[in-house]
């Protein structure tokens, strides 16, 4: 697999080398030692969360208040998705900076952000599956929710009509809202690689 750092700092773009063969193909999604070793930061899986939305569907924005030693691996396991990531760190070189990734169960392309990072989907398909390996455990009351389609933070999804989301992502408050509340994460440099 090749890793690649994104725009983002202390993110990460996973892109495996598939080996084909008349059976199909197979590929190495993650490897703790290159993550690690790229972040500084120790990956041990503590939880594993999937969700499955039908064509249309918009999850997010939503980060965690919590240190960045909360991350995530992101992995699109069946069907397709439009895949949004925010810097929404106070501090942050790239502070309110999106990457956009198409992700779909047949490139196998992951994602690795920390928590702090603003995370939001568009399934592009029906039956679409997103797999997240967590490095912790969820945490009530440490997730922030912020709008996404607020146009100060212009994220390009590129809808034909209205998405379909929860209420709680519908009335989700704007970036300028959530941060008057002081309730976003603050920038720390990531540790870096280790040598």
């Amino acid at each position: 697999m090749r890793v690649d750092e994104t725009a983002i700092p202390g993110t990460y773009r996973v892109l495996p080398e598939p080996l084909s063969d008349e059976r199909g193909h197979f590929y190495e999604a993650a490897r703790h030692s290159v993550l690690t070793g790229l972040t500084g930061l120790p990956f041990t899986v503590r939880q594993v969360n999937n969700s499955v939305s039908r064509k249309g569907v918009l999850r997010g924005v939503h980060c965690n208040d919590v240190p960045d030693g909360a991350s995530k691996l992101v992995t699109c396991v069946r069907g397709a998705i439009l895949d949004v990531m925010v810097d929404l760190r106070v501090g942050s070189p790239a502070f309110g900076r999106h990457e956009v990734t198409r992700m779909s169960a047949d490139d196998g392309v992951a994602l690795y952000l920390p928590g702090s990072v603003g995370h939001a989907f568009l399934a592009l398909e029906d039956g679409t599956c997103v797999n997240y390996l967590l490095s912790t455990e969820y945490v009530p009351g440490a997730m922030v929710d912020l709008d996404a389609l607020d146009a100060e933070l212009g994220l390009p999804w590129d809808l034909t009509g209205p998405p379909v989301r929860s209420a709680k992502d519908a009335a989700a408050p704007s970036l300028a809202e959530v941060l008057a509340s002081g309730r976003l994460p603050h920038y720390s440099p990531p540790p870096g690689p280790r040598s």
